[in-house]
């Protein structure tokens, strides 16, 4: 089983752009489907983003679509979630999360998880 540790959490101005990180240990990264989840306070964890293990496939959340794009290095064992064109409502606790299989991880309910990074869009 992997161990998962995010990175690249901040204070960002509107519009602004910011790259996480998540890197894992363990085995087997590469068979590992990966996932990037949110939850602002008050609210309830939300996916994000969301990447095969193949990297043939990505799947994002209708609100993100088109400024944040998932990526991953399995010769890093990591993933990657770029957020271009920040805006005040992405502000929240970034969790990557990782799973062998596909279905749990577009779910939200992924075997591992990391301990979030804190995103914060603000003037």
């Amino acid at each position: 089983q992997v161990q998962l540790v995010e990175s690249g959490g901040g204070l960002v101005q509107p519009g602004g752009s910011l790259r996480l990180s998540c890197a894992a240990s363990g085995r087997a990264f590469s068979s590992y489907a990966m996932g990037w989840f949110r939850q602002a306070p008050g609210k309830e964890r939300e996916f994000v983003a969301a990447i095969s293990w193949s990297v043939r496939t990505t799947y994002y959340t209708d609100s993100v679509k088109g400024r944040f794009t998932i990526s991953r290095d399995n010769a890093k064992n990591t993933v990657y979630l770029q957020m271009n064109s920040l805006k005040p409502e992405d502000t929240a606790v970034y969790y990557c999360a990782a799973d062998v299989k596909w279905g749990p991880v577009l779910a939200g309910k992924a075997s591992t998880w990391g301990q979030g990074t804190q995103v914060s869009v603000s003037s």
